[in-house]
């Protein structure tokens, strides 16, 4: 009889164990972006706008709860151009010019705030998934979180985190179950540490 019982429990405790292992969570890769003074990054965008395929590489200045500013380094016919985020708006600038930016969804996301949308996501959002999926053959934490937007809406984010230093590889944002905004990470640095993706 014992051994009915013993064989059972054993199996239930290695099983267990072998849930635990030394995979980081997705508390423990969001913990920096939450704690963080602000980041540095660049990342190629694009997004599909009325069947027309936009892209551009853009530069981030990420402040938490600050004044966000975001630089297009390319194309080079709209090089230059800047949207300053603060407060949940959004204004384009160029030499003395400040102009509303545009969005490309019912929930008013402009492909200029994805970068800081993303952030914001890492560090607010209500996760939904997490497991480990590879990026273009880099081991990562894939991390899918919930934020409602500004209609009522839901916004979700879904980034590709490198195991090895959380930094993001990855990024994408779906509104009403479509992806609307892509983002392929070419830089990242955290202020504090300035630890950069390579």
């Amino acid at each position: 009889m014992r051994r009915w019982i013993c064989v059972p429990m054993m199996t239930l405790c290695l099983l267990l164990t072998a849930c635990g292992g030394n995979r980081e969570t997705a508390a423990d890769a969001r913990l920096p972006y939450q704690n963080m003074a602000g980041c540095v990054m660049e990342a190629e965008i694009s997004c599909d706008q009325d069947g027309a395929l936009w892209e551009a590489a853009l530069r981030c200045d990420y402040v938490p709860e600050g004044e966000t500013t975001v630089e297009v380094l390319s194309p080079e016919t709209i090089a230059g151009v800047k949207a300053v985020l603060s407060n949940g708006e959004v204004a384009l600038e160029y030499e003395d010019q400040c102009l509303n930016a545009g969005t490309v969804s019912s929930q008013n996301i402009s492909p200029m705030a994805c970068l800081p949308q993303l952030m914001s996501a890492l560090r607010d959002g209500w996760l939904l998934e997490e497991n480990q999926e590879d990026w273009q053959e880099t081991p990562c934490i894939r991390l899918t979180v919930d934020q409602t937007g500004a209609q009522d809406g839901k916004i979700l984010s879904t980034l590709w985190l490198r195991q090895e230093d959380g930094i993001p590889l990855r990024g994408e944002i779906a509104v009403d179950g479509e992806i609307i905004l892509t983002a392929d990470f070419t830089s990242f640095s955290f202020y504090d540490t300035m630890e950069n993706q390579e």
